[in-house]
């Protein structure tokens, strides 16, 4: 079912949200967010993205983003595609204590949903343009704003898995193009 929230301008800046099928924590492990984040930069190298906001949280990830090519659905479906095969070689390879526990449930989703095997990611996006510097901005606070509504950092720059890190001129894992904001602190 739709909700209204889709991609119509294929080279314009969007605020994206990709969720992990039924909330599952899947980001909790080092494995699956190094994936994300390799993933990431072999777009913004090889595919055009350009990454403006990010965060990953245990379930979900936020993106500011826009397509150099002008096809940022394609961008949507591969980087969901091959990040999905990634993790369950993850699952499938030994090392996750949880895999018969992920395996039942991402096969429950891809039944349920879709009528495909597994099922990973949700397939909304929940994409908004980005319209306005005022939207830029509420939309980059919000993304950083996130570990810290979670209770996992006090600062958002204390996030390693944020591109406040960018923001703040702190080392980060991944490369973004900042845009021009007031940067704050939260306390």
């Amino acid at each position: 079912m739709s909700t209204g929230y889709k991609i119509q301008e294929q080279d314009g800046a969007y605020y994206l949200t990709f969720q992990i099928v039924g909330w599952v924590d899947l980001f909790t492990r080092k494995e699956y967010r190094d994936v994300v984040i390799d993933s990431l930069k072999f777009c913004q190298k090889n595919k055009g993205l350009n990454l403006f906001a990010y965060v990953i949280m245990s379930n979900h990830i936020h993106l500011l983003a826009q397509s150099q090519n002008g096809n940022l659905s394609g961008f949507v479906r591969d980087f969901k595609s091959y990040t999905s095969k990634r993790f369950l070689e993850i699952m499938q390879s030994g090392k996750e204590s949880r895999s018969e526990w992920l395996r039942v449930v991402f096969e429950y989703q891809g039944k349920l949903k879709s009528k495909q095997t597994f099922q990973l990611w949700t397939h909304e996006n929940h994409a908004e343009h980005i319209y306005s510097q005022k939207f830029i901005e509420q939309k980059v606070h919000y993304i950083h704003q996130n570990p810290v509504r979670s209770g996992i950092v006090v600062n958002p720059e204390d996030y390693l898995y944020s591109s406040a890190r960018n923001y703040s001129g702190l080392d980060s894992v991944i490369d973004v193009i900042t845009v021009d904001i007031r940067w704050k602190t939260y306390n």
